[in-house]
């Protein structure tokens, strides 16, 4: 997968798992599978760790986005599906967490009933 891909989806991944204000040790775990089955290099996720302590949430949002709309159109749903799996990770899908993946899907120009679609017939891989 490509850079913009890799940082489109660590930087949303972590904004989901923050969303709900507690980031338990399953999103944490998470984070780390992502990182490991989408095979991101660890200069970019150190990168990004450092983005994540120097930016604010608005600027870590609009790099994620940014990120996903230059990849191709089965990267970006690949990315959304991602962050529809991983926020049921907790056993508990938080308010502030639909509505941040229904801005993020909107503002990637995807159909939510598509995301959705294909995340009931992808198998999860947290």
């Amino acid at each position: 997968m490509n850079r913009n891909y890799q940082l489109g989806l660590l930087c949303l991944s972590h904004l989901l798992i923050s969303a709900d204000g507690v980031v338990d040790e399953n999103e944490l775990n998470a984070l780390q599978i992502i990182k490991e089955k989408e095979c991101i290099p660890d200069s970019l996720f150190q990168e990004f760790e450092q983005m994540v302590q120097q930016k604010k949430e608005r600027d870590i949002f609009l790099t994620g986005i940014d990120s996903i709309n230059r990849c191709s159109a089965d990267e970006k749903i690949k990315v959304l599906v991602l962050l529809y799996k991983l926020s049921e990770v907790d056993g508990l899908v938080h308010v502030r967490e639909i509505r941040f993946l229904l801005y993020s899907i909107k503002l990637a120009n995807v159909e939510f009933d598509y995301v959705v679609k294909k995340a009931m017939t992808s198998p999860s891989p947290f």
